[in-house]
């Protein structure tokens, strides 16, 4: 027993032999003052740490549980003596704030709120939506994310079915005012007829429809993307000048407003008007400050008056009077205003739109008598009332509001359209409890009024609406009756519950109605996810956010709008316009969070990318992408043409003498026991003069003409239509012929393509992609082109899934081990304090920087090839992908090269058209799914 216990004990210090080693160094004696004052150093900190506590706790929490009181927390004298100096220190001093009941109080309430919004603008409905979502703070706002409850299905019904709610408020809006001739002369400049509408479109200029389209940077098209906008003219009303609100997103808002002020030389700003802060007659009566602890709060206290700037929260209580919002050009006298937060924008999505927006509001009604002398309530409303031709307008906007309600769907109307409309307070018909609102089929009736509004819309007069006016809105924001005032004249009803008229005291809001024609392109679900805005002045948010709440509609953050775009199949702003500045910091970030998330994974536990051929997991590199494809294209000199037809546009010198096309894999259909076999690339350094040799020399000399991004997004209709025409197939069984898309389109021939291909040789082409068989898309997914052998296998097995990608050898882990053995030895050295002896000893400073950004798992920053990396040519990547509710499949958006689409389409067989492979980038298993570009 012994023996084994020595041999089981032997090379660890124990036991040998089953006795106990003693060393042969040890002294036989020692002085013990000697050796106290040598372990004086440790004596000192094992004292220092008895009379220390190293925990977190308080001290009363750390005595045993039988000395332990209640009392103890706020009286130090109940604790032992030898605690009682240690808990002193601990105790803070009590600060002299206000007690909660004042703190909740609403003067308070708003210099706090004032305080929090100083980083991040609060929404009107913030508080509404911070009880009931989660939040987060993106573009300078603090916006509700999703739901904290679970809704996905809930709000894909409410999309499909009823209604869905959503605050747009923290879209920026951009009012441009002067001549209408100077305006469009230069506001042609950063927009494109070949694009689609713009702003000279004869119906969107007389008023009565909204228009959306891109901007560019002026007489940069196709290049230089700004981003997408949304406008409308005011309709003419006899003035020389027009008024035209432009809407945009808050990523895009800083771009835009300076590529306008430059185009318009708009430098010098107006003079500013620094407005009094609007207060009640109860609020004067308060200070409005916040003070430090331990002062008492006086009305004399000039000090606190100093301390915080007071700011009444009307709508956007952030913006500083000091700072300038409005522009003025010199030379033409145009004006670009900033009104974000002046005007609030609601969205209601669904077929029941109708019947949320006319149980909610009601035309407002007649008045002629001014309500109090005192109160300047309605007085603009009781002079418009006196204009018999405005009494009949607003009479026709009112019967129009009451036809809708016998209308299915917003879809029918035509799209954009617009109708202006004076509505009463919509606090005053609050139900009584929540209820779901449901249409009234007694209404639902085919007359010709009804029949009249499907066809012609709404005419150009009842646009109108009083909302262009900002002293309008000033007046109706500054007057409006607070919720106090509102609940005393409920209280004071003979019968509670009961309806309460406010007669001449009630205010009338101008609002303007827009309507969303949902989903128009593609053939299936047309008029999915129609609905209307609602245009409001600002300060009335929450009293028209309740009432549309009491009827049923379910409210959606930022998760909700980005799924209702991608039901639609339309790209969302950023996420999906790769070729602005906003897109680009978009995927910066991204990248940044995936990475970091990545990373704080163990390496055993997160998946290692470079085995499984994925060079760019958390980045879609598209100029690369198209930079590849075209050095493909011209090595090759497949698709190579004699002359170019738009030398402006592609600036193709020099092309005919590039470096040879790269070596691509040969592309294999495995088997399911092939999985196993690997990919081998010989070294890192042969990827990178791989990449290097695809025309980089002569290619430099475009480079230098092309935007920053490199690459550039196709958004001509016309090319747009002739591909959607190309990706269908022609024959055999899955045969899909649209004979209203292909009138007029000319087949897929060379001479046909090749000037396209000339035109634009970096371009990006918005897909749509829908799986054939099982699979659910991810966030950077590959698209990639069949083989042969792939499509024979696919007709001969309507049962295969699709083909599997050979796992590739990590040729980068050796370096990574390498690099933290190195970083290993350099600690130890450190530690020892031999660098100076020793400094042959440390690793070579060129080989640690060499390898310093490597990461198991993931490609450095330098990729090779990326379209021919794996055994199935890359086309393009999906920024968005899951299992769609709607059509019962996996669903995916993305962008595949322009140049890669027309080689795949021209090589494909007729019945095999448009049909491609996705692979997520921790999968080795390609899906087959059909590519459709929806115009």
């Amino acid at each position: 027993k012994g023996q084994n216990r020595g041999e089981r004990g032997r090379g660890r210090g124990g036991w040998q032999g089953g006795r106990q080693s003693v060393s042969e160094e040890m002294p036989k004696y020692i002085t013990v003052s000697t050796f106290a004052q040598a372990r004086a150093a440790e004596i000192k900190a094992m004292l220092k740490a008895v009379t220390q506590k190293s925990s977190n706790s308080l001290v009363f929490q750390t005595l045993p549980r039988h000395m332990r009181r209640r009392a103890m927390s706020h009286n130090i004298k109940r604790l032992p003596r030898r605690l009682q100096e240690i808990a002193k220190k601990e105790k803070k001093e009590q600060s002299k704030t206000k007690c909660r009941k004042a703190r909740r109080r609403h003067i308070n309430l708003v210099a706090e709120f004032n305080r929090r919004q100083r980083k991040n603008i609060w929404l009107e409905t913030h508080i509404w939506h911070a009880k009931r979502f989660h939040m987060i703070k993106k573009w300078g706002y603090c916006l509700g994310d999703s739901p904290t409850e679970k809704c996905y299905r809930a709000c894909y019904r409410a999309m499909t079915k009823h209604c869905l709610l959503q605050d747009l408020s923290y879209y920026c809006c951009l009012e441009l005012t002067g001549k209408e001739n100077e305006l469009l002369k230069q506001l042609a400049r950063i927009c494109s007829i070949d694009t689609g509408l713009t702003f000279e479109e004869a119906c969107c200029l007389s008023g009565r429809f909204e228009g959306s389209l891109n901007l560019y940077r002026a007489d940069r098209y196709p290049e230089d993307m700004l981003g997408p906008v949304t406008f409308i003219w005011k309709p003419r009303d006899g003035s020389e000048n027009r008024h035209l609100w432009i809407w945009m997103h808050p990523a895009v808002k800083q771009d835009i407003l300076r590529e306008l002020q430059a185009i318009f030389q708009c430098s010098e700003p107006e003079e500013i008007y620094i407005p009094e802060p609007v207060t009640s007659i109860q609020e004067e009566k308060q200070m409005d400050v916040v003070l430090s602890p331990g002062k008492k709060r006086k009305k004399e206290d000039k000090e606190g008056e100093k301390a915080v700037p007071v700011k009444k929260i009307i709508g956007d209580g952030t913006r500083d009077p000091c700072q300038s919002y409005s522009w003025v050009s010199q030379a033409t006298g145009i004006v670009i205003s900033d009104r974000t937060m002046e005007i609030l924008r609601y969205r209601l999505i669904g077929p029941l739109s109708h019947s949320v927006l006319t149980e909610t509001l009601k035309a407002a009604s007649l008045q002629t008598e001014k309500a109090d002398s005192e109160t300047e309530l309605n007085n603009w409303w009781v002079e418009n009332c006196k204009d018999s031709a405005k009494v009949s307008l607003h009479e026709r906007q009112s019967a129009i509001f009451e036809l809708l309600q016998g209308i299915s769907s917003p879809s029918e109307m035509p799209p954009g359209t617009i109708l202006g409309l004076t509505v009463g307070d919509p606090r005053v018909n609050l139900p009584k409890k929540k209820t779901k609102t449901m249409p009234d089929f007694k209404k639902f009736q085919d007359n010709d009024k009804v029949r009249h509004l499907y066809l012609a819309g709404v005419p150009v007069d009842c646009a109108h609406s009083f909302i262009w006016n900002q002293d309008i809105c000033k007046n109706v924001t500054e007057n409006k009756i607070s919720e106090q005032e509102l609940n005393h004249m409920r209280a004071q009803l003979l019968v509670p519950g009961s309806h309460l008229d406010l007669g001449p005291s009630e205010s009338k809001i101008p609002i303007l109605l827009v309507q969303q024609p949902g989903k128009v392109a593609g053939e299936d679900l047309p008029g999915w996810g129609s609905g209307w805005d609602i245009y409001l002045p600002k300060g009335w948010g929450m009293a028209f956010w309740i009432p549309f709440i009491y009827r049923g509609v379910r409210v959606g953050g930022l998760q909700e709008a980005l799924k209702h775009s991608e039901y639609q199949r339309t790209p969302h702003t950023p996420n999906d316009f790769p070729d602005c500045q906003a897109g680009m910091q978009f995927a910066k970030e991204l990248e940044a969070s995936l990475l970091e998330k990545f990373k704080r994974r163990p390496p055993a536990k997160r998946a290692n990318y470079v085995k499984l051929g994925t060079l760019s997991p958390f980045i879609c590199p598209w100029g690369q992408l198209t930079k590849n494809w075209e050095g493909r294209m011209i090595a090759s000199g497949e698709f190579v043409h004699p002359t170019s037809p738009h030398p402006d546009h592609c600036a193709t010198e020099g092309q005919s003498s590039c470096g040879p096309e790269t070596e691509v894999v040969k592309e294999s259909s495995p088997e399911t026991g092939e999985v196993e076999t690997t990919m081998e690339i010989t070294s890192s350094e042969d990827a990178l003069k791989t990449e290097d040799a695809t025309g980089t020399q002569d290619i430099s000399e475009r480079d230098q003409t092309m935007t920053a991004s490199d690459f550039i997004v196709l958004r001509s209709q016309k090319v747009l239509m002739q591909l959607s025409a190309w990706c269908y197939p022609t024959a055999g069984k899955d045969r899909r012929i649209r004979l209203i898309s292909r009138l007029g389109q000319k087949e897929l021939t060379e001479d046909v393509f090749l000037p396209m291909l000339m035109r634009y040789p970096r371009a990006l082409v918005w897909v749509h992609l829908s799986l054939l068989r099982k699979g659910n898309p991810e966030l950077h997914a590959m698209i990639c082109i069949p083989t042969k052998d792939d499509l024979l296998r696919l007709s001969k097995d309507k049962l295969f899934c699709g083909p599997q990608e050979p796992r590739h050898r990590d040729i980068f882990k050796q370096k990574v081990q390498k690099l933290k053995e190195e970083k290993k030895k350099k600690k130890k050295k450190d530690n020892m304090k031999a660098i100076e002896s020793d400094p042959t000893s440390f690793p070579d400073k060129e080989t640690t920087e060499e390898y310093e950004d490597l990461i198991l798992g993931l490609w450095p920053d330098a990729l090779p090839d990326v379209t021919s990396h794996c055994s199935r040519t890359l086309l393009g990547y999906v920024t968005r992908g899951d299992f769609s509710l709607a059509v019962g499949c996996g669903e995916a958006l993305g962008f595949v090269s322009l140049t890669g689409l027309l080689y795949m389409l021209h090589n494909q067989p007729a019945d095999k058209k448009g049909l491609v492979l996705l692979r997520s980038p921790a999968s080795l298993q390609y899906r087959f799914a059909r590519l459709n570009i929806e115009v």
